[in-house]
């Protein structure tokens, strides 16, 4: 059967004390809205209907995915409406209904909900709480048939000691919801259009109704105020950190790990405290990372050593290098095998050949440097003219004495020679030696100047 997604999206979040829409509100550095569109992505859906009200704009401008449509709640008349908004858009034989601001609901826990669904029957997805405050009850008969959904504001006291709530995630066939959504009424406390009130009408109807609970309570969890959000970031990098931890990653400390994107880490890898990872990251095994270190969108491969308070930004490292500490890799640098870049060096678009050297306070961009070249301290390759980016070339076994400038274009030959303190605005032949700097003068007897009286 096809699937269509409905995602609830449309409310302001006032609680949350903000302009930006809540469902745009960031859980490990993605919007909550957009954690769900990935999930119901992972489903094959064959269309995903996000129902936007408040920041119409900036919602639409944020996320991404393939077959999504939208539909407008100009007013927000309760959960019921929301979705009635949605199905117009909606051909497929299976609707199931998720929430913009529940962003941490698994895809595998997806699967297995939607799987309960046919013709005759009705998945819901509650949770047994020890505290059920706030939430709709689940009502059974004596046979524990689930019989209908009574809000807090509605129900009774035998009804508010009920453990068992609705989280709001449903599935059903879309013929049946096409059917039920026009009846629904506001007369409740809140004067809104239920759409928990479909389950009482199912059972009329005479289908079953299937719940499912969620492995983890926190995959449920919904976000009104920035203290549930903040809780909801802890869990989710509580999970990411153990599920690395049984992959066989060391975590020094798994509280201080934070992931924010696709992470790929082998075995054996270790990881010390306060790391942020963030957009595509790939590790490959044995590789030690340590504190206060930002790797962003890069590839480190196997048995390099990237030391304390390093960024790296879009740059691939092969196999056995060494990084930092201090050290700045920005995007478009590429380190080949046994490279290594020191303390305080920034690299941007430079490929550093196979054990090569960049010690200490460089600046190398726009660079392409050969295997087993030195780069001495102090180093910048003059790469920019005001207007234009040009390319320095150091070719395998050149030799860059300290405090020396390089001015692009310029290349600098094989097993070549610059002196220290040189700039260098014309190529180097190979195996010379370039010497670019004022001639030294000694003047004796040299007297100090002193501060007047």
């Amino acid at each position: 059967m096809s699937l269509a997604v409905v995602i609830l999206a449309a409310g302001k979040g006032t609680r949350m004390k903000s302009a930006l829409p809540k469902v745009l509100h960031e859980v490990a550095g993605k919007a909550m809205v957009q954690h769900v569109v990935d999930a119901a992505t992972s489903l094959d859906a064959a269309n995903t209907v996000i129902v936007y009200g408040h920041g119409a704009d900036k919602v639409q401008a944020t996320v991404q995915g393939e077959h999504l449509q939208w539909a407008e709640q100009s007013e927000q008349l309760g959960t019921g409406h929301a979705v009635a908004q949605a199905m117009p858009l909606v051909k497929e034989d299976v609707v199931l209904v998720l929430y913009g601001d529940v962003p941490l609901i698994r895809p595998e826990t997806l699967r297995d909900f939607v799987q309960c669904v046919d013709d005759k029957t009705l998945a819901l997805m509650t949770l047994t709480l020890d505290d059920p405050s706030g939430y709709g009850r689940i009502v059974r008969d004596g046979q524990n048939n689930v019989q209908r959904i009574v809000e807090q504001k509605d129900a009774s006291e035998a009804e508010l000691g009920i453990p068992e709530i609705n989280t709001g995630i449903l599935a059903c066939s879309r013929e049946f919801l096409a059917d039920c959504l026009p009846k629904l009424s506001s007369n409740n406390a809140q004067g809104e259009y239920y759409l928990t009130d479909v389950i009482a009408m199912a059972v009329q109807s005479g289908l079953s109704v299937e719940t499912l609970q969620p492995e983890f309570a926190w995959e449920v969890d919904g976000v009104n105020d920035r203290v549930q959000l903040s809780r909801l970031e802890r869990l989710y990098q509580q999970s990411r950190a153990e599920a690395l931890m049984r992959d066989g990653v060391t975590l020094r400390d798994p509280a201080r790990l934070d992931i924010r994107g696709s992470v790929q880490i082998a075995s054996d890898v270790i990881i010390d405290v306060n790391v942020v990872l963030e957009g595509d990251v790939t590790i490959e095994e044995g590789v030690t990372i340590g504190p206060n270190c930002i790797i962003r969108d890069a590839n480190i491969g196997a048995g390099s050593v990237v030391e304390a308070n390093s960024l790296i930004d879009g740059a691939i490292i092969g196999e056995q290098c060494t990084i930092g500490p201090y050290a700045r890799l920005r995007p478009g640098t590429e380190l080949a095998n046994k490279a290594k870049i020191g303390n305080f060096v920034e690299t941007k678009k430079s490929h550093v050949g196979e054990g090569s050297k960049v010690n200490h306070l460089t600046y190398i961009g726009d660079s392409q440097i050969g295997k087993g070249v030195n780069v001495g301290a102090g180093t910048i390759t003059c790469n920019y003219d005001g207007a234009n980016k040009f390319q320095t070339v150091m070719k395998d076994g050149a030799f860059i004495g300290s405090n020396s400038s390089l001015v692009a274009p310029v290349t600098i030959g094989e097993n070549a020679t610059v002196g220290a303190g040189s700039t260098i605005t014309k190529d180097v032949d190979d195996n010379g030696l370039a010497v670019a700097r004022g001639q030294q003068r000694n003047v004796s007897d040299w007297k100090r100047p002193t501060k007047k009286s």
